[in-house]
């Protein structure tokens, strides 16, 4: 779907499709859930930490490295085959996100390329750029028909403008468009889907709807499955309605989920268990 439109906030028209404001509005609920707990009000940076370990790890599974929560905890070399490659990547990736912030809203493109450098490093020229005319992509769980390098670039700028410009969209919407268009275009020729769901985390936290970082949304997309997760992303490139509100729908779900995972968090260290 593109998103360089003809009205002048076509992100804000999505929030007006079927089934949308609902979305936005249970997710606000899970969200102010989460927030809402005592131990927010005294560990909150406990439990920013642990949403950090948990997305992560639920974003590496996602991209074909799915491993249990306490081996990534208690590893601390990730330089072996491409799974712990594909961990420790998701791991520098959600520690990075914070330090991106304020640079989002300015210069998203710039950001961009700072994930993909932080996430692909050991890939000389092709690290932190689009990919050019010709590149392949390292991408094997999405398969989608891939836009041309022309292609890719335009609709870059044109999310890229959207961002900078502003709008009244809700935290949500434009976060399932930002992750949706960069797993549509695969802009880079590596972790794409990383880079993806890091720039939906930093649209959530930087919009101030979780601006703690405690509603890990990769957690919930991890949960509803690949499966379920390249499903929805297909109606989202369809670019119908109904479609585009399904993905949207979904995105919502893994952030309800995401706080559902810090709210036990929050439990676990009332109790003193974790």
């Amino acid at each position: 779907m593109s998103t360089a439109g003809a009205t002048a906030d076509p992100l804000a028209t999505l929030g007006a499709l079927p089934g949308v404001a609902e979305s936005v509005e249970s997710v606000r609920k899970a969200v102010d859930r989460v927030y809402g707990h005592r131990i927010m009000r005294r560990r909150s940076n406990a439990v920013t930490s642990e949403a950090a370990l948990r997305g992560a790890r639920g974003s590496a599974a996602l991209s074909g490295a799915d491993w249990a929560l306490e081996e990534v905890r208690r590893r601390t070399d990730f330089s072996g085959d491409d799974e712990a490659h594909t961990v420790g990547a998701a791991l520098r990736l959600t520690a990075e996100a914070g330090q991106l912030l304020s640079i989002w809203r300015q210069s998203p493109l710039r950001v961009l390329a700072r994930l993909h450098l932080v996430a692909a490093a050991d890939q000389a020229d092709r690290v932190g750029r689009p990919r050019q005319e010709g590149e392949p992509v390292d991408e094997p769980l999405v398969a989608l028909p891939l836009p041309s390098a022309a292609e890719t670039h335009g609709r870059l700028e044109g999310l890229a403008g959207l961002i900078i410009a502003g709008g009244t969209a809700p935290a949500l919407v434009t976060a399932a468009v930002v992750h949706g268009e960069l797993l549509a275009l695969r802009p880079f020729t590596s972790h794409n889907g990383l880079v993806a769901r890091t720039a939906e985390r930093i649209v959530l936290v930087g919009s101030g709807l979780d601006p703690k970082s405690v509603c890990p949304a990769e957690v919930g997309h991890a949960e509803l499955g690949r499966g379920a997760y390249l499903e929805a992303l297909d109606g989202y490139v369809s670019g119908t309605p109904e479609g585009v509100a399904a993905w949207i729908a979904h995105c919502g779900r893994a952030v309800e989920l995401g706080a559902r995972e810090s709210t036990a968090v929050c439990e676990a260290l009332q109790r003193g268990a974790a």
